[in-house]
């Protein structure tokens, strides 16, 4: 529920200041891409109404973001081109020869699904990067990212229980990617704290 707070979060932001200044939208294609090649069970396996409603909730409201940045009259001026400039290739190309080399079962489903573990490990680069060089972060875009981080710092929590309470459990492809993810926001995490404690704006280092 954390991660779906943080994506309510940013339209939120989007649709009350008709901006998404400080927003990078190469993440959000990013996530739409992982959710894009995790979420094909959809055409296949029924497992309940919340978890189909839950995974098309993710790749809609994603779908909207984009279409809100890349579309809308008002909303995709305010975009910063200039300043969003992560080479994302350099991130989908390793995570889909991971996903060939190290998978649970060599099929076209689980090969998706292994990429797109590891694409969300690291689909927030191209946001931190952009708002390590815009240096300010509005409150609502600040909240976006720590929700977002912190929804894989909480599954950390979960699978250490997991691992405690259930014998033979063991997600090594979930465990490492996750581990990644979370350290990869931990900078943030730090100056993100740092600002709420001294009451302060979020300010990114360059």
């Amino acid at each position: 529920m954390t991660h779906l707070c943080s994506i309510l979060v940013l339209l939120l932001k989007i649709n009350a200041t008709k901006s998404c200044a400080g927003v990078s939208l190469k993440t959000q294609e990013l996530y739409l891409l992982v959710f894009a090649t995790r979420y094909l069970d959809l055409f296949y396996s029924f497992i309940s109404l919340y978890n189909t409603c839950m995974k098309l909730i993710f790749v809609g409201s994603s779908g909207c973001i984009i279409w809100y940045m890349r579309k809308h009259r008002v909303v995709s001026q305010t975009y910063d081109l200039e300043q969003d400039t992560f080479r994302v290739v350099f991130l989908i190309a390793p995570c889909a020869f991971l996903a060939l080399l190290i998978n649970h079962e060599f099929s076209v489903t689980e090969i998706l699904w292994t990429f797109s573990i590891y694409l969300e490990a690291v689909a927030i680069l191209p946001q931190l990067v952009l708002l390590q060089r815009t240096k300010n972060v509005d409150t609502l875009t600040g909240n976006y990212v720590f929700l977002l981080g912190g929804y894989r710092a909480l599954y950390l929590l979960n699978w250490i229980y997991r691992f405690a309470t259930e014998p033979g459990y063991r997600q090594w492809i979930v465990w490492v990617s996750g581990v990644v993810q979370t350290a990869v926001y931990c900078d943030f995490f730090y100056y993100y704290l740092k600002s709420w404690h001294n009451n302060e704006r979020l300010s990114l280092p360059s």
